[in-house]
């Protein structure tokens, strides 16, 4: 019961922030009438990190609905999939700095090829780790479904990419446009 209503309160947050970011979008676009006020000074838009925050936690509702997740086995699935989320999120930072060093490195007037070497050597003995660990990861949650739930996880997480990678799309385009507004209004 608990989860439900854990469930019930995330749903409609998310839904309440992407109406609400959608509904700017359009407006800024000409499709939909703008609000009745102006928002208030220093009222910032929903980032896409928020809107990253925000989906994770949709998806674990949404996959304990989908794949028909036991409330006895959700508390043990729900640590293993926020352990392959942190994993996830951890490798794509550092490789993320690690391609801005070597980045660096390169804009460099002399680029020192030993430490770029050494870079590369770091990335992929990253990419070998991320793999390994991401593998264990999907084991451990695999414990706790059974086949058809493998199945339909895999399936679900592919799906939940694409929109997730939608929204914080879409969430980009609403505050590069409110910037843009901002700008102007100060001009």
């Amino acid at each position: 019961m608990r989860a439900n209503l854990v469930r019930i309160i995330v749903s409609s947050s998310l839904l309440v922030v992407l109406c609400a970011a959608s509904l700017s979008a359009q407006a800024r676009q000409g499709r939909a009438a703008p609000p009745a006020t102006p928002p208030a000074a220093g009222e910032t838009g929903v980032s896409p990190g928020d809107v990253q925050r925000m989906f994770d936690a949709y998806m674990v509702m949404q996959a304990q609905e989908q794949l028909k997740i036991s409330d006895d086995h959700f508390p043990q699935f729900l640590t293993r999939y926020k352990a392959l989320q942190e994993l996830r999120r951890k490798s794509l930072q550092e490789h993320g700095r690690l391609l801005v060093e070597m980045r660096q490195m390169l804009n460099a007037p002399n680029p020192d090829e030993a430490q770029l070497k050494e870079r590369m050597k770091s990335l992929q003995d990253l990419d070998s780790r991320s793999i390994a660990d991401a593998r264990k990861a999907y084991e451990a949650i695999d414990q706790v479904l059974d086949v058809r739930q493998q199945a339909k996880f895999r399936i679900f997480e592919e799906a939940m990419e694409r929109r997730k990678l939608e929204l914080v799309t879409r969430a980009r385009q609403a505050n590069r446009a409110k910037s843009q507004q901002k700008k102007s209004e100060v001009k």
